[in-house]
């Protein structure tokens, strides 16, 4: 069997790839590794959920095998990947599992967990856990076997969190927040209207079946429309599990990750938090975003594709902010985990008291034209690693100077060549990106 973990816990097809009976199997086993590290009483789980209809299923089917293996279980329901790592911190348990497949369609589901103090699992704990999937165990009996409680306040708690970190009131703001019909849909609007703004929530209605479904933060476009019919200031845009956030400006212009970043990052140094006054964001992030940084005298650490890189960078380095393109921003100080209601009321914050808009405030960064081509190769490792390849990456390199780059990365999970290239104007960039495409695929055909 290939590795069980991903970069972000187990997904797949639910009831197909991602069955019950390997929910079972996988809580049972997390619950039977983590007794071994919390010697001397039952290790404490919380369990949340984001609002797909697979979501039911798959937390029972968590809850009992956790209970088998004399785990005493706290249900959680609803909440939002970020809720769950805070509420695992903030009631001192040994575990926190959340089922959610995150921005991916409905019909997939995944299960995360987080340790102690509601971290990502460390590699080392994944793979005992998984070295344990499916070994005989003796199952407690009687009094041993794990208990099931409802933590009621949970989101309460949650919320109080979140709005406690902000630095500045959102009065006067008006801001529409599409909850993609995911696990934010009551907390998300809760929140910024506790921190001062005036909300107008919109895909804030689960049915466990529109999680996603046009709308959040992969699909801007009903966003944009929203926040112009209403005349807001801005709108944010969430994913089903609300650890992303995006955002559009009041005349609908996008805003990506990148932008957001350099927005916290020039508030947070202004604040004095920005450690060593430094970003910390993947190689994927625009050029625009470096070029942006070094104006401003903030330093970028650049790690590979992956929020788990990032955390790992930040915290090598102690630094206090990061993240990726896609909306998934990082500040270890307030948060263990990536939080995009966190994101959203910093955002927005940084709005207010700036007294400016949020279109100005991003145009501090100029995003480059980016083409990114995907090769399908029969060896993505020896096409990627081609001398004739390597020779034509470098020419292009050179060719485009500071103000392009060519990004060759094969990728982790499929028999494909990324190539990504940025230059001053989109056609320039797709003629770079074509060449070494063509060469890549020569390096390495398609059987």
């Amino acid at each position: 069997m290939g590795r069980l973990f991903g970069t972000d816990g187990v997904r797949g097809l639910a009831n197909a790839d991602l069955s019950p009976e390997l929910a079972l199997s996988l809580a049972t086993a997390a619950a039977y590794t983590l007794a071994q590290h919390v010697r001397g009483r039952p290790p404490v789980a919380l369990v949340g959920r984001d609002p797909r209809a697979s979501g039911e299923m798959l937390e029972a089917a968590v809850v009992a095998g956790l209970t088998s293996a004399g785990a005493t279980v706290v249900r959680l329901g609803v909440l939002p990947t970020p809720g769950v790592a805070y509420l695992v911190g903030a009631v001192d348990a040994d575990l926190g599992v959340m089922i959610s497949a995150s921005h991916n369609p409905m019909p997939d589901n995944g299960i995360k967990l987080f340790a102690a103090g509601g971290h990502k699992l460390p590699d080392d704990l994944e793979a005992e856990i998984e070295a344990a999937l499916g070994a005989p165990f003796r199952r407690p009996t009687g009094a041993g076997v794990g208990r099931v409680h409802d933590l009621l306040d949970g989101a309460e708690g949650y919320v109080g969190h979140l709005v406690g970190t902000v630095p500045y009131p959102l009065d006067g703001l008006t801001v529409v927040v599409d909850c993609a019909n995911g696990a934010a849909s009551d907390i998300a609007p809760l929140a910024y209207e506790r921190a001062g703004a005036r909300v107008i929530a919109i895909h804030a209605e689960p049915d466990g079946i529109n999680i996603n479904d046009g709308c959040g933060s992969t699909h801007l476009g009903p966003l944009a429309e929203a926040v112009r019919a209403h005349g807001a200031d801005l709108g944010l845009a969430h994913d089903g599990d609300a650890d992303r956030c995006l955002a559009v400006s009041a005349t609908g212009e996008e805003i990506d990750g990148d932008q957001i970043m350099a927005i916290l990052a020039l508030a947070m140094r202004e604040a004095g938090q920005l450690v060593d006054d430094t970003l910390v964001a993947t190689v994927m992030s625009n050029l625009g975003l470096k070029l942006a940084l070094r104006a401003a005298g903030i330093a970028l650490v650049e790690t590979k594709v992956g929020d788990r890189y990032v955390l790992e960078a930040l915290r090598a380095g102690g630094y206090s902010l990061g993240g990726e393109q896609s909306g998934h921003i990082l500040m270890p100080g307030l948060a263990s985990t990536g939080d995009g209601v966190l994101t959203g009321l910093h955002l927005l914050a940084r709005v207010a008291s700036s007294g400016r808009s949020l279109a100005e405030l991003a145009s501090v960064v100029t995003r480059l034209p980016q083409v990114l081509v995907n090769v399908p190769v029969a060896d993505r490792a020896s096409a990627s690693l081609a001398p004739a390849v390597q020779d034509l990456v470098r020419g292009a390199g050179d060719e485009l100077g500071e103000q392009g780059r060519v990004l060759l990365r094969p990728s982790g999970t499929e028999q494909l060549v990324r190539v990504m290239v940025e230059a001053g104007t989109v056609e320039r960039a797709r003629g770079v990106a074509d060449r070494i495409a063509a060469a890549v695929a020569a390096a390495s055909p398609r059987g």
